[in-house]
């Protein structure tokens, strides 16, 4: 992975509009947090393969961090805290955010198959 370039992620974004895609998205701080703090609380979400159709699709952040939007038939879908992508096979989109330690704290993968196939 490298670090986000806003012009290249944003065109692969709009490549996968008013298309069927699947959709992973992961948020965790994990075990990370109750190492360093028993009174912290882990907190987390996970969603894997889920099938969408987006209409639009937009990156904005402040050359750091990252929030990719997808706007859906009935609402949205969004990643915050994103530092880092990749492109695998022009076919699926790896977005990750890394803490300071380069931890993974949020993922949003976009691809046209669903993803571990």
């Amino acid at each position: 992975m490298e670090p986000i370039d806003i012009e290249h992620v944003q065109h692969w974004l709009e490549h996968f509009i008013n298309q069927d895609v699947y959709v992973h998205l992961e948020t965790t701080n994990g075990v990370y947090a109750s190492h360093f703090n028993e009174n912290a609380t882990t907190v987390g979400a996970y969603i894997r393969n889920a099938r969408v159709r987006f209409s639009q699709a937009k990156i904005i952040g402040n050359g750091q961090t990252y929030r990719v939007g997808l706007k859906l038939e009935l609402g949205w879908v969004y990643a915050e805290g994103l530092t880092d992508w990749t492109l695998h096979k022009d076919s699926q989109l790896l977005l990750a955010g890394h803490d300071y330690e380069g931890r993974l704290m949020v993922a949003l993968n976009i691809s046209k198959t669903p993803l571990g196939e």
